[in-house]
């Protein structure tokens, strides 16, 4: 299969490689400009956990594009999510009739976040990995398990392209009944973990501080009514987080989901984005709703990320 991923990140990059390895073709959509920064090669230093644990390390050459032609069998879009609708926009008018899957988080249902693209044409999943890139250099890795849509109307030949794709390299899918609902709850999620990665100053900060994932919880609890007033639900995740007593949720997370030498940790010490996005988006939706989200607004006032649209 000819893929093209849309951006060179840390999720591109590391699904791509996996793919490759499995015999496919991969190349890299990249905006004016990128391919001579980004160079013909990139260093991994990533973890591998389809079979047991394994770290790669290894000098790979990519294949990089500023341009996009209708001639691959599918196009895979893994972006800041901020950047979906120009990436939608553009593959509107680029990518012909090949069919799309959608890597991303998402806080906006599901067709307003691809217009102009069509619903039948696109599938949403979400992987199991992460990281970050600094000096031309990955450190991070992925897991087994990945996330897609079951096929709706219409989507069941891009589903089965997607699910043999993803099955050729030997990752397990889980598949989810309701996207919508699953990633308004991963995006609350995310916006929860930002908000303390505002307080303590980056994403590694987090795991040094014991309160960190029960202020997580205390944060989670707050949004879900937001997500209920959108008519979704608190999934098992979501709930989990908000009916664990913090102290406790605090314990776990340090323990267990983050202990040291797991690969969760692993990726939440590698991961240099900038939070502050989802927080943004789920507050400005919660001011519409008439929701008060007291400790989201304070992790923007205290880091000087308060902007107008959302204080109103």
């Amino acid at each position: 299969m000819r893929i093209l991923f849309f951006g060179r990140g840390v999720i591109s990059v590391q699904y791509a490689w996996a793919f490759e390895q499995a015999g496919h073709t991969v190349e890299f959509y990249v905006r004016q400009g990128r391919k001579e920064t980004f160079g013909s090669s990139i260093e991994l230093e990533m973890w591998d956990a389809r079979k047991g644990k394994q770290l790669i390390k290894e000098h790979w050459n990519v294949k990089l594009h500023e341009e996009i032609r209708p001639d691959y069998d599918l196009i895979i879009v893994s972006v800041n999510t901020e950047q979906l609708p120009a990436a939608a926009q553009l593959l509107s008018t680029t990518a012909g009739n090949t069919p799309v899957l959608i890597f991303n988080n998402l806080w906006q249902d599901l067709k307003s976040s691809i217009s102009p693209l069509s619903m039948n044409n696109v599938v949403f999943g979400f992987p199991g990995g992460g990281g970050g890139i600094e000096d031309n250099r990955l450190r991070g890795g992925f897991l087994k398990m990945l996330f897609l849509e079951q096929p709706r109307v219409g989507t069941e030949t891009i589903n089965n392209k997607v699910k043999e794709l993803l099955e050729s390299a030997h990752f397990k899918i889980r598949w989810i009944k309701d996207m919508q609902n699953w990633l308004w709850n991963h995006f609350a999620m995310n916006a929860a973990m930002e908000t303390e990665v505002l307080r303590r100053g980056s994403f590694p900060a987090i795991l040094d501080h014991s309160d960190s994932f029960a202020n997580v919880g205390r944060s989670m609890r707050e949004m879900i009514p937001v997500i209920k007033a959108r008519g979704g639900k608190a999934d098992a995740t979501s709930l989990l987080l908000t009916k664990i007593p913090p102290a406790l949720l605090g314990t776990l997370f340090n323990k267990l989901v983050f202990a040291k030498g797991s690969l969760a940790r692993l990726f939440m010490e590698y991961n240099n984005s900038k939070a502050g996005f989802a927080i943004h988006e789920v507050v400005r939706e919660a001011k519409k709703l008439g929701i008060a989200l007291p400790r989201l607004a304070a992790a923007l006032e205290n880091s000087g990320q308060h902007k107008e649209d959302v204080s109103g």
